[in-house]
């Protein structure tokens, strides 16, 4: 079978997917067997740039020797020992994340969406013990146009139909109010602040096209959510370690690696979400962080993870960590979000086609003059594909551009020549 595996081409392991896989993704028709810092290539040997680095998940770019070699010599170490036994990784990295990020405890999981779960849990439980709110009436206020995952409570609260439609029944407990409107948050706390436990919200949306708040929404959210005893729920697993410029998107101007409390920008969540670039993609590793106030309401037995917090997960955590901080991928994105957006203005300028940029660091987006319901974004993006540039459509009309962050500047200005020619012979196509 590995023989023949080998020999398969592009098609032919297309077609595999598709026969013996669910359909629930619409891949980009590119298979992929290698990857090496910014560059993939594909069952054929074609070399791309990735400009998608999984959804921010690989911040610290594709197979990251160190990365690699911890989780190597882990694996070869000591793999999995449930929570059913202390095991020697678990507490140096608790130890290590929470100084890193400047919180008391965290609560180590898997998925992104296993944090969001645990960080609703956590803040259920808080407002019936600690906030005193009547059982099963607690309410967590989100956003529209959020995306915090796919699970039944997740979607639940999601206003994205074709994540939320024929799922039912839906799970209480939530109420929307739009995305960067803070007389909205307002309103809602006015009228039902007693029984508010939590606000949780994405410092910048990105599955919904990179819509960047204005610069006070989320300073005032958390202030509004300190006022009125709710906790503010920051969900950074795609946003964080560095995406944005800033060790968190949170952090607003600031580049520190760690507690960065006493910087005026910083805004402090109650409850953190971290996960994705936790590991710099090697390893499905995610964290709730918070204090001991909130933390200390889980007690044994009441939320877990068989998974959660295993020796692989902990040691490579704290290298891809270890890795933002040493080579100043924060200070990077930053530097490079800057140039990109400038080179982007310039081709929205110049072509009628684009109409708009926008983002933070190395989450950016470029929006096509065109409906959402038009095949153009992802016509580019296949022909992106045929240059050597891999980039995906989200929303229709909206292209994304997220590359790792250890991209140089000279490898930027490689892809925005690549961009450059895409968009004009889309136009002359």
């Amino acid at each position: 079978m590995q023989k023949e595996t080998m020999s398969l081409n592009s098609k032919d392991l297309i077609a595999l997917e598709d026969k013996y896989g669910a359909h629930n993704y619409h891949p980009l028709p590119v298979v992929l067997a290698k990857g090496e810092g910014v560059y993939v290539w594909d069952a054929e040997g074609k070399k791309y740039f990735d400009f998608l680095s999984a959804y921010s998940a690989i911040n610290q770019g594709h197979c990251h020797p160190r990365i690699v070699q911890t989780m190597k010599d882990q694996a070869e170490t000591l793999c999995l020992t449930s929570r059913a036994f202390y095991n020697d990784k678990l507490g140096v990295y608790e130890q290590y994340i929470t100084e890193y990020f400047g919180f008391d405890k965290v609560l180590p999981m898997n998925s992104g969406a296993e944090g969001v779960e645990t960080a609703i849990k956590i803040c259920r439980k808080w407002g019936y013990e600690k906030k005193g709110i009547p059982l099963n009436e607690a309410i967590i206020v989100v956003c529209g146009q959020n995306f915090h995952g796919r699970t039944v409570s997740i979607i639940s609260f999601s206003s994205d139909p074709d994540a939320k439609g024929k799922f039912g029944p839906y799970t209480p407990g939530f109420e929307s109010i739009p995305y960067n409107d803070i007389d909205s948050l307002k309103a809602i706390i006015d009228e039902k602040a007693d029984k508010i436990a939590g606000f949780m919200v994405e410092p910048i949306q990105g599955e919904a096209g990179v819509f960047v708040p204005d610069s006070n929404f989320i300073k005032e959210s958390a202030a509004l959510c300190n006022a009125n005893n709710i906790l503010f729920i920051a969900d950074e697993i795609q946003t964080g370690i560095a995406r944005t410029g800033s060790l968190l998107a949170i952090c607003g101007d600031c580049t520190c690696q760690g507690h960065c409390e006493q910087q005026e920008s910083y805004t402090r969540p109650d409850i953190l979400i971290l996960g994705k670039a936790l590991s710099g993609g090697a390893y499905p590793v995610s964290a709730v962080l918070a204090n001991d106030a909130i933390m200390e309401v889980i007690q044994p037995g009441q939320h877990g993870s068989t998974y959660g917090g295993n020796p692989i997960a902990c040691a490579v955590a704290i290298t891809a960590l270890d890795v933002v901080k040493d080579e100043h991928l924060a200070q990077n994105a930053r530097k490079l979000g800057n140039q990109f957006r400038a080179e982007m203005q310039k081709l929205v300028d110049k072509f009628d086609i684009l109409n708009l940029v926008r983002g933070k660091g190395l989450l950016n987006a470029v929006v096509i003059n065109d409906s959402p319901d038009s095949s153009t974004a992802w016509d580019i993006c296949v022909r992106l594909a045929d240059n050597g540039l891999l980039a995906k459509p989200t929303h229709g009309n909206i292209i994304r551009f997220a590359p790792p962050l250890v991209m140089t500047e000279e490898q930027l200005m490689d892809c925005v020549a690549i961009i450059e020619k895409t968009i004009a012979e889309h136009i002359s196509a």
